[in-house]
């Protein structure tokens, strides 16, 4: 998992500094760089976590900015900033990282008896 995002993480920045570079657009490559990079620590963090509570808690923090990452992308995505090519790579990556959360997210909270 840590791997995945961590992977993931690196194609969005060089998809900002592309976009930053060439397209000269800020402002939603900003917030898809601020969404994706957010997805990597959480998991990271929940190395330590301190209970099945707190490790929860991570793995919904890194679902939850996995699903704004899909917004963006698709927002950049229907604005022609990024071709449907673009998009259904990286798309791909971001939809294998929301059903492996997804995934873990169910089996921790069956664990927890929730």
């Amino acid at each position: 998992m840590e791997t995945k995002s961590y992977n993931f993480a690196n194609r969005v920045i060089r998809l900002y500094k592309h976009l930053s570079a060439e397209k000269k657009e800020f402002v939603l490559p900003k917030q898809l760089l601020r969404s994706k990079t957010s997805i990597g620590a959480p998991i990271r963090e929940s190395e330590h976590a301190q209970s099945k509570a707190d490790f929860l808690n991570k793995m919904s923090t890194a679902l939850k900015e996995t699903n704004e990452t899909e917004y963006w992308l698709m927002l950049l995505k229907d604005t022609e900033y990024i071709s449907k090519d673009e998009f259904d790579s990286l798309q791909k990556d971001c939809v294998e990282i929301l059903r492996l959360l997804v995934s873990i997210i169910k089996s921790t909270k069956t664990a927890l008896g929730r």
